[in-house]
């Protein structure tokens, strides 16, 4: 058993710069992630794809990150690469899985720095093979850089989904139409928001400004205020119908669509530790409650980066640096670089979390997310409806209830692309808050396992 100071859960922004403030001031520092390189996903394949026509396409932002990889990869931290963690107890007993078979670390404290994961957008089709998340595409544009072969119809909105249709048109695709579902904002709002947001990030706001002007110069078409959407086809996507708010409706031929409605904390690790998540009405998802230093409920976990709130790449970095910081102070060591100090973190901080409440208000996610009609298919490894679910709410039945009555969230996914929508079924049912509704109870593993893992981790148990 491997006993470090400090066990880091995933190699992306957040967890790479606590990695190098606490392995830099003397700390033993693990980190396990189950990508082969460190990045991220919002990084991910810098490395390689630094310094290439690839990488200048996907943009400066992206490049950017190479110069925390490398530091990441010299601070000292044991790095764990392709490897899962599939339980954490209370304890903080951590069992992971990769390619040195399975192993259990006992740190003294851990941080979850997993990130985020796309916002399920349930649909009528969206099961069809030939319907993709944006997150997917951009993926496969990072690594192995496939383009698709065809013109591309996008489907959503949110900085994620102008940001692909860009990096896409760069790198030689093309973007057949965009259909975007971003609900008005009053315009006088609208102004307000950016108005302050431009006194301190105006180059940002201008960055989205030629992204859109970009879409409407190079896509085929530009559809807003899209409401409603319905994928096409009976074996594969053939085509996809959207209504807009004027009811206006209309079919196009495609055989591929993305789709984005934003992103949201991953948390299903913080879950399966019982930790005290809330509502965040303005990002619209479950957040952990955490103080300022991203300490939460259970007194040796802590959370940074976008798995602690949504706030982008920049800002996970300070969330991270923060974390690692009170780390130190709690581990009695102090951290080696005079600048890395409170003061200036949380001023970096600040500065990058900027642009959240524009972005937040006018990239909300469109009602229709939420509210699935009872056709569509909610739980994609059950295959369960929304009638399905619907029909077993009677009385006051709770998400974990449901599960039992349905099986709900009981696939290999366990909830992370139902577990939403069910609690916002609940809480429409039942006339409550979605503040007011627990998503599903996550319990190990929290990926799946073999039982040759098992047994290896038994052999070991045995030997020493």
């Amino acid at each position: 058993m491997l006993r470090p100071d400090l066990l880091i859960v995933g190699a992306g922004p957040a967890g790479m710069s606590a990695a190098i403030v606490a392995a830099r001031a003397g700390l033993k520092v693990v980190v396990v992630d189950e990508q082969p390189t460190p990045g991220g996903q919002i990084w991910r394949g810098i490395e390689a794809n630094a310094g290439t026509s690839r990488g200048r396409a996907l943009g400066e932002q992206y490049c950017s990150g190479l110069a925390t990889v490398r530091t990441f990869r010299e601070c000292g931290a044991v790095y764990w690469p392709s490897t899962r963690v599939w339980q954490v107890e209370s304890t903080l007993g951590t069992y992971v899985t990769g390619p040195g078979g399975t192993r259990v670390v006992a740190p003294r404290l851990v941080l979850i720095a997993t990130g985020a994961q796309e916002r399920p957008a349930p649909f009528r089709g969206w099961t069809l093979p030939g319907v993709m998340t944006v997150g997917a595409a951009q993926i496969l544009l990072k690594n192995p850089g496939s383009v698709p072969s065809e013109p591309v119809w996008i489907a959503g909105c949110g900085p994620l989904a102008l940001l692909y249709a860009h990096q896409l048109i760069r790198m030689g695709g093309v973007v057949a139409g965009f259909l975007d579902t971003r609900p008005s904002t009053p315009l006088r709002e609208t102004l307000q928001l950016a108005g302050r947001a431009a006194l301190r990030s105006s180059r940002e706001l201008a960055k989205g400004a030629s992204w859109y002007a970009e879409l409407y110069c190079r896509a085929g078409r530009y559809v807003p205020d899209v409401v409603d959407l319905q994928a096409l086809g009976t074996d594969q996507l053939e085509g996809v119908r959207y209504r807009t708010a004027a009811g206006r409706v209309e079919e196009i031929r495609t055989s591929l669509l993305l789709v984005h409605e934003g992103v949201l904390p991953e948390l299903h690790t913080v879950r399966s530790l019982g930790c005290e998540i809330q509502w965040d009405a303005g990002q619209a998802a479950y957040r952990p409650v955490l103080n300022e230093w991203g300490e939460c409920s259970h007194p040796d976990i802590l959370i940074a980066g976008d798995a602690a709130g949504i706030g982008g790449a920049v800002a996970a970095v300070h969330r991270g640096r923060l974390s690692a910081l009170r780390i130190l102070q709690r581990l009695g060591k102090v951290a080696a670089e005079p600048e890395m100090t409170e003061e200036n973190c949380r001023a970096a901080l600040a500065h990058a979390l900027v642009l959240r409440p524009f972005l937040d208000r006018v990239f909300r996610p469109r009602e229709q997310v939420f509210a699935p009609d009872d056709d569509t298919i909610v739980c994609r490894c059950e295959e369960l409806r929304a009638r399905d679910l619907c029909a077993a709410l009677s009385g006051s039945v709770g998400s974990n209830q449901l599960k039992a009555f349905t099986r709900a969230g009981m696939g290999p996914c366990q909830g992370r692309q139902c577990g939403l929508t069910v609690a916002a079924l609940i809480a429409a049912a039942e006339g409550r808050h979605m503040s007011e509704v627990q998503p599903f109870r996550v319990r190990p593993p929290l990926k799946p396992l073999r039982l040759c893992d098992l047994a290896g981790l038994a052999d070991e148990s045995r030997s020493s």
